[in-house]
């Protein structure tokens, strides 16, 4: 036995060595001594976060990537960070700021910032440190923070450029407002949840005196709308119906009155409302939802803003509303349209209500003054590098996700209203003129202002503009010619590759296309793409596809998986901060009875080859804690097949070099398969199918190596009359199968193949600093041999068709068996001479012989490979008493079967009403049993004969 392994296979005992050891040693810098380059850049997780299923997949796919890239020689950068998250960040220090009674007003901002600091310098690495865990290989010595100094110069340089070329201005329009937090939040911060409310039907009557089209007066009529906001009636500009609505054809253009104000506004046509839905007639509010906003555009609408920031209600509303909170100005609009008789019916009804995801309020469509990035400009570009292959998206279907939203895209707001963040370098005079610039220093010199009075904008930029600029910021781009002199920048940009989920393709992904073909140029101006390939992976869900939330209790910790966690742990972090005792309570039974006991550590390399199995093309990946548990043993199989090994090898001759002369069947075949799986490895690889890469190690590992050669080398080993030479070989091709074995897994399962690398590679002198450093599998055609396979499936067919036939005849494993073939034609009567030691050996047969076509055999139990047939006749073998037996069942059950399908067929309603196909498919069932009943009682004749 090995005294180099442990007895049990633990990756705890090894994980955090190897990964200091990696570190510590620079294995993850870039070499730049090879002449190709790959490079990829972390999607920087927010500093605040902690790990989670979504970062477990997309860092094992990215460092799977990595890893293989190395290993084929390449020169090779994984950049990491982590982004500030402005309004995550803010929230975190706020809350603590709270505990102790302070406001971040009451510090103000200098002072509420260094507070911020010293958290990020405190508690910010969280994240760092736990995708370390994960295995991945990042450069650390490299890492960079979205807020680190020459970033946010960078970030200032590109706000600076864009507003000069007129790209970014200021501007008041709609957006997102979160009440709670005060500040303007993008779509991807926005949760729409399903919830139960209420459709108001309310009436807007006619001005006096109009008549419609037609002629007829309209006094006393009015007309219908519905909505689900009726506090924001008090900012209606106008009503709108489709020009195609023969109903209101005859009042377009005709004036009603605003309830419960003063106001009247028209009746118009558009091309929005939805004649199906509803009246067919909606109120348009510009300033309080997107689609109105649109509607008031095209027909220059009064837009009426009746709210504050705080989501009070302003000077706009009339007199009885102001100051009120808008849910209960909701509530009193609705009493006071009740009693004016505005109010028709409330009704039940289904909608989505957006809400903030880190606040957790209702968001509310506020009109403000933002800065907006000009987008169609870059769009063009952006486009056309997708469109001539400049950049590739995988799966190629994402492409048109892409096109769709590049062509219908809108200006994207950049500011927010935050103290945590990049700060905008605007900076306004007392009258309200804005100057742009790096600095103040700048900007009075570029203005000419002389001693006025500035002060600079409160707003900071939405995070995802910094993020925008990462794949150039983190590699020292400076806007400048000595660019052109930067080394890291000249070999890792454009990167090779983004992983990514296709929920952020326009937040992130479109925004940095954008950004970086807009600034980053070859000498000869060229616009460089940010990445040549998009691989856009799903989005990991539970085992049965449901999307993972701490209300629904589904949630998985990566690192739970990988070290376990016993059952009070896990109640408790899936019911901390739940606001509903009832939600807690709900999951709690849920956990305790789906995790009897908690969850086993099952470590870090279960956990990726998992997330690797499941990275298929699809959009969804459903993650089932069975397929981590069947992984956690695959791993334990290679542990245990590398122990057998070792007792086999060690202390014994291992061959220096490789004696094909002195290969037979087993050593010939494994090295063919060997060749066909490094050729699939590679290709899974190079089509971004980690899914099929790891299908064909686990097969190869599993199936091949461990359940088929590590049994053909025991007899082998263990024959006396076999020459040392052939036993040294063998023990060769032991050893140097299953090392090439550990470099095509190593990018999947780094830890457990470095540790079993380390203690085999040197005895075939095969050693080196790391496993890591080493050369990827690459197939040698020459060692293919498909008359190698071809024979070796014969064999593992004629042994599988004996053992399932000492299976079902319950005969033991101690037992040497006679076995017949029949329909054996020359070619194959060839390759079972080949094979015939093997099988006899591994099979446990006694005899072999042949019976000619036709030739009638004795009673035997029989199985078919191919298109022979093995038999193994059952004289002697057996008890006739208890054979009869079980005959005497068999016969029982299929008699029981044939009778249900006689008298289905025997019914004239049956016959008469079933499809013609479904008659034929019962017909054919019951010849096929009349066949079975007839063999079963022959060979109870046969056994009565015996």
């Amino acid at each position: 036995m090995s005294s180099q392994m442990s007895l049990v296979y633990n990756p705890s005992s090894f994980e955090s060595k190897w990964y200091k050891t990696w570190e510590e040693n620079g294995y993850f810098r870039p070499s730049f001594d090879k002449q190709q380059s790959f490079s990829i850049v972390l999607p920087p997780p927010n500093v605040t976060g902690s790990l989670h299923m979504g970062h477990g997949f997309n860092n094992t796919i990215m460092d799977a990537l990595t890893r293989y890239h190395r290993m084929k020689g390449c020169n090779t950068l994984w950049q990491g960070g982590t982004d500030h998250a402005g309004i995550a960040t803010q929230m975190v220090v706020e809350r603590q700021l709270g505990l102790q009674g302070i406001s971040r007003h009451d510090l103000g901002r200098e002072k509420f910032l260094e507070k911020v600091w010293q958290w990020k310098e405190q508690s910010g690495s969280t994240m760092t440190n736990q995708i370390r865990r994960l295995g991945s290989s990042i450069d650390w010595s490299r890492e960079r923070f979205t807020m680190d100094e020459d970033l946010s110069q960078v970030v200032k340089e590109v706000f600076v450029r864009l507003h000069e070329q007129g790209l970014i201005y200021r501007g008041k329009r709609l957006v997102n407002w979160d009440i709670k937090l005060q500040t303007a939040i993008s779509d991807l911060e926005v949760e729409n949840r399903d919830e139960k409310g209420f459709m108001y039907h309310v009436r807007y009557p006619f001005v006096a005196g109009q008549t419609d089209a037609n002629g007829l007066s309209l006094d006393g009529k009015y007309m219908h709308i519905a909505t689900t906001r009726p506090e924001t009636i008090l900012a209606d500009g106008c009503l709108a119906v489709h020009p195609d609505d023969e109903r209101y054809t005859a009042v377009v253009g005709k004036m009603v009155h605003v309830p419960l104000t003063d106001r009247v506004i028209p009746v118009l046509a558009d091309e929005y409302p939805d004649p199906e839905f509803g009246t067919g007639c909606v109120k348009i509010t510009p300033a309080h939802d997107f689609n109105d906003y649109e509607v008031g555009q095209r027909h220059d609408i009064e837009i009426i803003n009746l709210m504050n920031l705080d989501g009070t209600m302003n000077n706009n509303a009339p007199a009885a509303y102001r100051g009120l909170d808008r849910f209960d100005a909701r509530t009193k609009i609705i009493e006071d349209l009740t009693t004016h008789e505005f109010l028709e019916k409330i009704e039940p009804h289904e909608l989505k209500r957006p809400y903030g995801d880190r606040s957790g309020v209702v968001i509310e469509p506020l009109l403000t003054d933002q800065w907006y990035v000009k987008i169609a400009p870059l769009a063009k570009t952006a486009i056309e590098a997708v469109q001539d292959g400049r950049i590739k998206f995988v799966p190629e279907q994402y492409t048109n996700m892409y096109m769709a939203w590049m062509r219908d895209i809108q200006d994207w707001c950049i500011s927010r209203q935050l103290w945590w963040g990049h700060r905008i370098p605007a900076w306004y005079d007392e009258v309200g003129n804005v100057y742009v610039g790096r600095d103040e220093k700048e900007v009075r010199q570029k203005y000419q202002l002389g001693d006025v009075a500035l002060r600079q904008d409160e707003d900071v930029l939405d995070t995802w503009f910094s993020s925008a600029l990462w794949t150039f910021s983190t590699l020292g781009w400076t806007g400048t010619d000595a660019d052109f002199d930067n080394e890291i920048l000249q070999n890792f940009h454009p990167t090779s590759v983004l992983v990514t989920g296709f929920d952020i393709i326009f937040f992130w992904v479109a925004r940095m296309i954008m950004m970086t073909m807009h600034f980053v140029k070859d000498k000869d101006g060229t616009p460089q793409v940010p990445f040549k390939t998009v691989y856009v992976h799903g989005l990991v869900r539970d085992a049965e596809g449901q999307k993972m939330s701490k209300s629904k209790g589904n949630v998985l910790d990566p690192l739970d998986l990988i070290d376990g966690i016993d059952l009070e742990s896990l109640v408790a972090k899936r019911t901390t901060g739940l606001m509903n005792p009832k939600d807690a309570s709900k999951i709690e039974k849920a956990t305790r009875k789906e995790f009897a006991e908690g969850i086993a550590a099952f470590g870090t390399d279960a956990v990726r080859f998992t997330f690797c199995a499941l990275a298929n093309t699809g959009r969804d990946i459903r993650f089932d804690l069975k397929r981590v548990e069947g992984y956690r043993n695959f791993c334990n199989k290679i542990w245990n097949a590398t122990r057998f090994v070792l007792m086999n090898v060690e202390g014994k001759t291992i061959a220096k070099e490789a004696r094909a002369d002195l290969w037979e069947l087993p050593e010939r075949w494994i090295v063919s398969r060997l060749q066909k799986c490094e050729q699939a490895v590679n290709l899974a690889f190079d089509t971004y199918r980690l899914d099929l890469a790891a299908q064909a190690i686990y097969d190869f590992i599993w199936n091949e190596y461990c359940d088929w050669y590590l049994e053909l080398t025991k007899p082998v080993l263990a024959d006396e009359q076999v020459s040392e030479e052939r036993k040294a070989e063998v023990r060769r091709v032991l050893l140097s199968v299953l090392e090439v074995a550990l470099r095509l897994a190593h990018p999947l399962m780094p830890f457990i193949t470095e540790e079993i690398w380390q203690v085999i590679a040197p005895m075939i002198d095969r050693g080196g600093k790391s496993i890591m450093l080493s050369q990827f599998p690459v197939a040698d055609e020459q060692k293919i041999s498909e008359q190698a396979e071809s024979d070796m499936a014969w064999l593992q067919g004629l042994i599988g068709a004996v053992r399932n036939i000492r299976g079902e005849m319950k005969l033991g494993n101690g037992v040497k068996l006679p076995v017949l073939l029949q329909n054996i034609n020359q070619n194959e009567h060839d390759t079972i001479v080949r094979i015939e030691p093997l099988f006899k050996a591994l099979a446990k047969v006694e005899s072999l012989d042949y019976l000619a076509s036709g030739e009638k055999a004795p009673l035997s139990s029989s199985a078919v490979v191919g298109s022979a047939v093995v038999l193994v006749p059952m004289k002697g073998l057996i008890d006739p008493t208890a054979e009869l037996g079980r005959l005497q069942k068999e016969l029982d059950k299929l008699t029981k079967q044939h009778d249900q399908i006689a008298g289905k067929l025997a019914n004239e309603g049956f016959v008469a009403k079933a499809p013609p196909a479904v008659v034929e498919v019962e017909k054919a069932k019951l010849a096929e049993l009349i066949g079975q009943i007839d063999k079963v009682r022959a060979n109870m004749q046969e056994i009565d004969n015996l």
